[in-house]
This record gives C-alpha cells, sequence and structure tokens, in this order.
C-alpha cells in the first residue's frame, strides 16, 4: 500500500472524531482510616499516581492489563469518506466506522486522539445495536485495556465506555474480569476524583442482576469506608451499589461481618442529604431481612466493628437514632423509617 493510500486512510479515520460528544463527568477515590477521627488529612487534589500508600490502608497496588491484540474481525483497511463521517451521529455509526476507530484507538500514538477516540466509542456504546457490534469486533477487550493507561482521564473516559457497554448483559459476561482492577482502581484514585465516580457508575451496573454480585463481595469494607469520607454524589452512587448488593439473600453473611467505620451511624441524621438518606434506609431494610441464628448473632456481637453491631444489633445506635427521623420534613423518609421500626 502506497505511503499516499495509508495517508488517505488515517486521515479518513481521525475525521470519525468529528462525532465526539462530551461524555459525563464523574468524582472518585477513597483512603479508607480506621481508629481516627474526622478523617483529616485526605489530600482530593491528588492524582491516582501520586497517592502514598498509609501503613493501615487497604492501597492496593493496581495490576496493569494487556492491550488486548485486534480481532480478526476488525478490518484495518476499513475506509470511511470525510463527508459520511461528519453528516453522522453516534447512533447511525455503521460497522466500518467502528472497526476503524478500534483500530485507531490501538495504533495512535497521541493520548489525545485516543480519548477523542475513547468518547466517540462510548457515546456510540449507548445505542444496543453498536454494544454488540463492539463486542463481536472484540472490542471490549481493547477498551478495558486502557483502564491501566497512566493518564487519568484516559482511565476515566475507557470507564465511560465501558459503562454504556455494561448496560448489555452480554457484555457483562466479559467485563466481569475486570471487577477487581475496578475495584483497586477506586481504592487507589483520589477522594472524590473523577475516577472514583466513573468506576463506581460501572459496578453500579454490573450490580444490577445477580450474576456477578458475587465478584464484589470482598469490597464491601472498602464501600462502607468511602461512604463517610465522600461527597453526596459519590455516596449516592456507593449507596446504589451497597443496596444492589445487598438485595442478594446469598451475599448477606458477607455484608453483615464487614468491617465498617463506627462513624456511618452519624449519617443517619437530619442533615444528611435526602438522597443519601433515603438509600441508607433501604440499604438498612434489606439487611434487616436478614435473620442470623442465634449462634452467628453471638459470633458477630464479639466483632465490635462489624457492620452486624454498628447497625443490626440491639446496642446499636441506629435504633436511638431512627425515631428522631421521623420528624424529618421529607414524606417518603418517614414512610421509610416508620417501615424499619414496625
Amino acid at each position: 500500500m502506497g505511503d499516499d493510500s495509508v495517508v488517505s486512510r488515517l486521515g479518513s479515520m481521525k475525521a470519525l472524531l468529528g462525532i465526539v460528544a462530551g461524555a459525563g463527568a464523574s468524582y472518585g477515590i477513597y483512603k479508607l482510616v480506621f481508629g481516627r477521627a474526622g478523617d483529616a488529612g485526605v489530600n482530593r487534589k491528588k492524582s491516582a499516581k501520586s497517592v502514598t500508600i498509609q501503613p493501615g490502608s487497604l492501597m492496593a497496588k493496581v495490576s496493569g492489563f494487556k492491550v488486548v491484540s485486534e480481532s480478526d474481525n476488525l478490518d484495518p483497511t476499513a475506509d470511511a469518506k470525510s463527508s459520511d463521517v461528519f453528516s453522522k451521529s453516534a447512533a447511525s455509526l455503521e460497522p466500518r466506522h467502528l472497526s476503524m476507530l478500534l483500530s485507531l484507538l490501538q495504533s495512535s500514538p497521541n493520548p489525545e486522539e485516543r480519548r477523542k477516540v475513547l468518547v466517540t466509542l462510548g457515546n456510540a456504546a449507548a445505542f444496543t445495536v453498536n454494544q454488540d457490534l463492539l463486542r463481536e469486533f472484540g472490542g471490549l477487550h481493547i477498551i478495558a485495556g486502557f483502564l491501566s493507561d497512566p493518564s487519568p482521564e484516559l482511565r476515566v473516559q475507557t470507564l465511560n465506555a465501558l459503562n454504556n457497554l455494561s448496560m448489555n448483559i452480554r457484555n457483562q459476561e466479559q467485563l466481569k474480569i475486570y471487577v477487581s482492577s475496578v475495584m483497586q482502581m477506586i481504592e487507589m484514585s483520589p477522594v472524590n476524583s473523577d475516577l472514583q465516580l466513573a468506576a463506581l457508575r460501572l459496578l453500579t451496573n454490573l450490580s444490577v442482576t445477580d450474576n456477578h454480585q458475587h465478584l464484589m463481595k470482598k469490597s464491601i469494607t472498602l464501600l462502607l469506608s468511602l461512604l463517610v469520607v465522600s461527597n453526596e454524589v459519590l455516596q449516592i452512587q456507593v449507596l446504589k451499589v451497597l443496596v444492589n448488593l445487598s438485595s442478594n439473600p446469598d451475599l448477606m453473611d458477607d455484608i453483615v461481618q464487614a468491617q465498617a467505620p463506627a462513624s456511618l451511624i452519624l449519617l443517619f441524621d437530619g442533615c444528611t442529604s435526602t438522597s443519601v438518606l433515603l438509600r441508607l434506609l433501604f440499604f438498612v431494610g434489606n439487611l434487616r431481612s436478614w435473620r442470623p441464628s442465634a449462634q452467628v448473632a453471638e459470633a458477630l456481637r464479639r466483632r465490635q466493628d462489624s457492620l452486624y453491631c454498628v447497625l443490626l444489633d440491639g446496642s446499636s445506635q441506629l435504633h436511638r437514632k431512627l425515631p428522631l427521623l421521623l420528624s424529618h420534613p421529607d414524606e417518603e423518609v418517614k414512610s421509610q423509617v416508620a417501615r424499619l421500626l414496625t
């Protein structure tokens, strides 16, 4: 193939980037501190790369992913006219366009170009037909390969694309292998960073059904700890995952035994955002549907830092705080509290 043809092909592929639309920003990462008051010392402006692992924290080293090689289904010689591409929306992209974008994503040395491709693929993945095509082209693993990219912005756009792709049940079967790495990314990232929120959104989709919830059961303490140090937007996303997980009876033993910060009880207060408080009450309602045997309950009582002792045991401060919420101005909050008290 001549040089002119190669230049023409690359120019055509880059023209695809004209359809890029903005993807939603997110917030994210946490630092777990038990046995300390106030959660002081959290630097919310640090990048994931500059986070220092503190003694006693749960931070783990993020393992990288190898970029999956180009699928046999991809056609690297696919071409498209610039005039065709500029006239198309993300919904009307053709298979050849998606194939070219995946090829460009793997071959481009330009981080900004890769970011634009990921945004474009993420927008295209909002449509079912493209979700299926990207899976068939091997695109899920190609995109997921950028979870280990050194650029936080590229990792955010990767998570956004995977989030849309995960709305497809068949895609979830391929994406489940990345749950552990996404959890590690949450643990390593700065509190309330875009990375954390994007990662939690992906986990929310993957936890909607009980097919892959068991992959998250070892991260309950991480989620509970994040809940008490994050902002409202992040708290809501954390609680979406926790409510999903606590709806699965098979996970309840793991959830109630998880280590929980004592400060969790402080969120059951009229000063807490109504959106957060409602989800907390739903979470507690799910927990209360679990009935331990007398032997199990006694064993849990010996672990004063377990979620069982913090929220469920007879000695929990929650029993004192719930009646106070009956005077909450929101009717749904009062209704949920009344249900828990009956």
